[in-house]
Formats: structure tokens, C-alpha cells, sequence
């Protein structure tokens, strides 16, 4: 599915719309956002790091001074904003013009199209960038070369490059590691706890990540707060969770967490992925005539988006998990968030759910018994052993 088909005819639903989405990115938030809502998904934004401004960084300062002192044999530019960066951060120090200089005269590797954009308008030219933008198709290419007694400055950018610094200090290189910048934790810890809250809860649909150290913050404020088992199992089963690469999702694997990745590591297609696989999820059944698919906070009825309040949706879905079955009055009041004991809220989210759906034959009374989803009749031996 490309761009254009996903984007909905004027009026009509977005392929997202009903689904809530966590985003937890620093840096493009609203990028990613806005990609996400013109789609229709309702978007719960929560930072799960900041980033040291790159002038107050000493660390990006030092290996800046020791590359004018003594140049490196190789440069490796890893992001366009980690380098642009690095080159505005020298100018701000006084020290833009002797870098560039040192950087003429090596040989210099850029990852992508992106960074090979940025080394350009810098007023340097690459010697070699890789076709698939991978650090691994870099190191493959530095091995190849030999690295033995070479020095190499491997622009960091903010997430773990596993295995590219050991292997090539494994084969002979002196690797100098430049931090462009530096992940903190968030400030404000409320916008993570709320995201944490929902995913725990069920109540967003999918959480995006868009680098490492966001998805191992997001970790480890779970584990400080004692909610880590329950967020790892939200993301195990209910709410999908979306890197936007490899890289960006080995922290969640490495506690077992499966993750969906687009071929292409970029906002535009991560948003295609979820465009995918949360309609793709959506239960659908043929209910009284009609055709009704339920999403995380809505419901599409003939293909037209009727929002239903949280109680309502926790009642349809109990429905739909029985299509055409009677459901007890006790059942649904079970599933309703925090409902106590009094049936009498069931009848009330029950009139207000019929109401949001604007067609109330979808849902029948069961006089003493309870309710039950209105299937049509030849759906009946599809869903009877459901």
C-alpha cells in the first residue's frame, strides 16, 4: 500500500482512524505525529528522553580537539542531524574551519543519502556511502580494506552500533567514538508514565519507537515504577509495538518483545506499516445488514467511523468475542472498567453505545438473559464455535 492509497477520499475515514497510537520519539515527534494523524490515528505523544544540546556537550568537544590534533585515517558519518551538528557545535567553539580541514583529508564514509547530503553541504565529498544504508554494509566495507593500525572516527548518534566499534578494535583499528549527542532521561516524567499507563491498560492501539535508547528508557522507567512484566506483556500481545529499524528495536527484543519493522527505516514507511497491520487486527463481523469493524476506540459501521466512550467499547468487545451469542448481564458488567456491582450500569453503557453507533438493531435484548451481537444469519456456523 503506497502513500496515495493511503490516504482517504474527502470525508471518508483514514486507514487509521479509531486507533490510538503512543509516540515516544525526542526529536521529529511532530513529524511522526503529523504523518499519523492525517491518517486518522489519534496520537498520545510521550518523550521518553531529551538531548543534551551538542555546545554543552565535553565529550563531543574532546574527540573534536583530538581529531584537529592528530587526524584519523577514516571518518564514518552516521546521521544527517548528528553531523550537521557536530560541524555547527565546532563552529560555535571556534573550531569549524580546522575540522573541516581535517576532514578534507580523510577518508570519508557517509551511511546514507541523508548523510551524504549533509557531508555535501559542508563543503566535503564522500568517498564511498552504501546503497542499503546499513552500518553493517560500512564495516564489511572497512574489514575488507584492512583496519589493522588504522584509525577510525565512527560518529556516534545517540543508539547502540552493536558489534561496529568491537569488531573493528577486534581487527587492529584505533576507533575513536564521536557522541554527536547525548540521550537523558525526560525531565517531566508525567507524559511517559500516562503512555506507560495506556499501554499497560490497552487503552492505544500500537507505540512507536524511533531509536534504541527511547524503547530502553521506556523500559526502564517501566521497571522503576514495578510495571514492567505488565508492560511487557501489553506490548507481547495487545499493543503493537513498531521500530522503525533493527537498531531501534534490540532493546525490546532482548527481553522477548516481537516487533514490526518497515523495510525501509524512515517515518514515511514505519507510518505505511501501522497503516497495515492495526486495520489488518481490526475484528470485522456482518451484523444485522451491516458490515461493522471494531478499532480501539471506535467503530466503523458501513465504513463510516462512530467513536464510542471507553465503557462501550469494553462492552462490544465482550460481545464480539461471543458473535450471535447471548451475553449474561453479569458478563458484561465484569468487563466493564471499575462498573462495581450494579448491573444497572451495564443497561446505562449499553443506551449509550447503541446511541454512538447510530444503528441500534445491531445490538439485541435478551429479555433475562442478556445481549447479544445481531449476526446475520449466514454467518451463524462461521462464528458458533468462537
Amino acid at each position: 500500500m503506497d502513500e496515495e492509497q493511503q490516504r482517504p477520499e474527502p470525508g471518508a475515514p483514514g486507514p487509521l482512524a479509531g486507533f490510538t497510537v503512543g509516540v515516544t520519539a525526542a526529536r521529529r515527534a511532530d513529524e511522526l505525529g503529523a504523518l499519523l494523524q492525517r491518517r486518522g490515528a489519534a496520537v498520545l505523544h510521550a518523550p521518553a528522553l531529551r538531548i543534551v544540546p551538542l555546545a554543552d556537550d565535553g565529550d563531543l568537544l574532546a574527540a573534536t580537539k583530538e581529531i584537529i590534533d592528530q587526524a584519523p585515517d577514516v571518518a564514518v558519518a552516521t546521521t544527517a542531524i548528528g553531523f550537521r551538528g557536530w560541524i555547527e557545535a565546532a563552529d560555535g567553539w571556534g573550531f569549524g574551519e580546522q575540522l573541516l580541514d581535517r576532514l578534507r583529508r580523510v577518508e570519508l564514509l557517509a551511511r546514507g543519502p541523508k548523510v551524504k547530503g549533509a557531508v555535501r553541504a559542508a563543503g566535503l565529498t564522500e568517498q564511498w556511502s552504501p546503497s542499503s544504508e546499513s552500518m553493517a554494509e560500512v564495516l564489511d566495507r572497512l574489514l575488507e580494506e584492512g583496519v589493522e593500525g588504522r584509525r577510525i572516527a565512527v560518529q556516534l548518534h545517540g543508539e547502540p552500533l552493536p558489534g561496529f566499534v568491537e569488531s573493528l578494535r577486534a581487527a587492529g583499528a584505533e576507533v575513536l567514538p564521536v557522541p554527536v549527542y547525548r540521550w537523558m532521561p525526560p525531565e517531566d516524567l508525567g507524559p511517559v508514565d500516562r503512555l506507560l499507563d495506556a499501554v499497560v491498560s490497552r487503552s492505544i492501539d500500537a507505540i512507536t519507537f524511533t531509536s534504541a535508547p527511547a524503547a530502553a528508557s521506556l523500559l526502564s522507567r517501566a521497571e522503576t515504577r514495578g510495571l514492567r512484566g505488565e508492560l511487557l506483556a501489553a506490548l507481547g500481545h495487545d499493543v503493537v509495538p513498531a521500530c522503525v529499524g533493527p537498531v531501534t528495536a534490540l532493546p525490546l527484543q532482548a527481553h522477548g518483545v516481537d516487533t514490526v519493522q518497515p523495510e525501509r527505516f524512515r517515518l514515511g514507511p514505519l507510518v505505511q506499516l501501522l497503516c497495515r497491520e492495526l486495520p489488518g487486527r481490526a475484528r470485522a463481523l456482518p451484523v444485522a445488514g451491516h458490515r461493522v469493524e471494531i478499532r480501539g476506540h471506535a467503530v466503523l459501521v458501513d465504513g463510516a467511523l462512530k467513536p464510542v466512550p471507553p465503557a462501550g467499547m469494553s462492552l462490544l468487545r465482550a460481545l464480539s468475542r461471543r458473535p450471535g451469542w447471548v451475553v449474561a448481564r453479569a458478563e458484561l458488567l465484569r468487563a466493564l472498567p471499575g462498573a462495581g456491582r450494579d448491573e444497572h450500569a451495564v443497561e446505562t453503557a449499553m443506551a449509550r453505545l447503541r446511541t454512538a453507533l447510530g444503528t441500534p438493531k445491531l445490538i439485541q435484548t435478551v429479555v433475562k438473559r442478556g445481549y447479544r451481537l445481531a449476526l446475520d444469519p449466514a454467518a451463524d456456523a462461521k462464528y458458533a464455535d468462537v
